[in-house]
């Protein structure tokens, strides 16, 4: 049967968060963020879930699967290009407060943030302001790729190259060019260059004598970054 990428459903929520958190297991920058010691899956799930709730209305989140009451196989969310020249909308404000406000009430409910290292946090968001200011140049905005995940299980049929199409096709249409963050260089950056991305920045985000290592990768219509990487 083939694989179909379709948008995520409510009644999808809990098979795409264990897609994500099983991806990200072992992910460089999952390890570096959180206390592995003090991680809460539980905690965790909860923040995703808010998450993928607001991902139906305000971003393109969505999966992969081969029926649909069928097992999730993939996961995709990116956020949809913004200009520069257009103010935020008072519903994209207030999904916005929605979405901190939940999380909010997660920290309390769970009396923490379910190991998250909240200086690094930061460090990264500092690092991705700096690369995305350097890097984002074309004033219409750019999809940007915010989660993609396959099953363990189901890796190396072509579901990844799936979710990317089901967006990188509609934004060579447009004539819009995308953006994705990866900290987990073997494999994922080659699997990214041969959909088309480049290298445009490498950045260092650390901690004392911790570090870890986020790859800023972008391509475009026509493969306009295909000379970066």
């Amino acid at each position: 049967m083939a694989i179909k990428v379709v948008d995520l459903t409510e009644a999808d929520i809990p098979g795409a968060i264990e897609v994500i958190q099983q991806a990200f297991a072992d992910d460089p920058y999952f390890k570096w963020v959180f206390d592995s010691s003090q991680f809460n899956k539980q905690r965790n799930y909860d923040s995703l879930a808010a998450r993928c709730k607001w991902g139906i209305n305000n971003a393109i989140f969505q999966v992969a699967k081969e029926s649909d009451n069928g097992p999730i196989l993939g996961v995709s969310c990116w956020i949809a290009p913004h200009p520069e020249t257009q103010p935020e909308s008072w519903y994209s404000w207030f999904q916005s407060w929605s979405l901190s406000f939940s999380q909010f009430l997660n920290n309390v409910r769970y009396l923490g943030r379910g190991g998250l290292r909240t200086n690094r946090y930061w460090i990264w968001k500092e690092r991705q302001a700096e690369a995305q200011a350097a890097i984002w140049d074309d004033p219409q905005g750019y999809y940007f790729c915010n989660i993609v995940a396959v099953s363990p299980a189901a890796q190396g049929k072509g579901i990844g190259k799936l979710l990317f199409e089901a967006v990188t096709h509609k934004a060579d249409k447009e004539g819009t060019k995308c953006y994705l963050e990866s900290s987990k260089s073997v494999p994922n950056v080659a699997i990214y260059e041969r959909l088309g991305f480049g290298m445009r920045k490498e950045m260092e985000c650390r901690d004392g004598e911790d570090a870890c290592m986020v790859c800023w990768m972008g391509c475009g219509c026509s493969m306009l970054f295909a000379d970066c990487f």
